[in-house]
């Protein structure tokens, strides 16, 4: 087992010990969708493409894509951005 895999593992056993939200422990992004017009991505490293038709956002992990029409960037702060719009799906990279 790689040393990466042990950390992740370690971090994971730790997390689920002291009942700390994954997203907080592991760093992970937290992503909460609204019907089908808006998503609010917590935990995001930056924005890579921004057009009407798709935003993509850094995350520790790699990437997550937001597909749809009319989309817009509500809102953007250092840890949170809001997208809206006519969404159709979200991929994850």
């Amino acid at each position: 087992m790689a040393w990466r895999d042990m950390r992740k593992k370690l971090r994971h056993t730790l997390a689920d010990m002291l009942e700390i939200p994954g997203e907080v422990a592991l760093d992970l992004p937290k992503i909460v969708l609204v019907g089908n017009v808006q998503v609010f991505i917590e935990n995001h490293r930056g924005i890579v493409e921004y057009t009407g038709e798709r935003v993509r956002v850094t995350v520790s992990y790699g990437e997550v894509s937001v597909r749809g029409r009319e989309l817009v960037i509500r809102n953007i702060l250092p840890d949170e951005i809001c997208v809206e719009g006519r969404i159709e799906g979200l991929d994850f990279h």
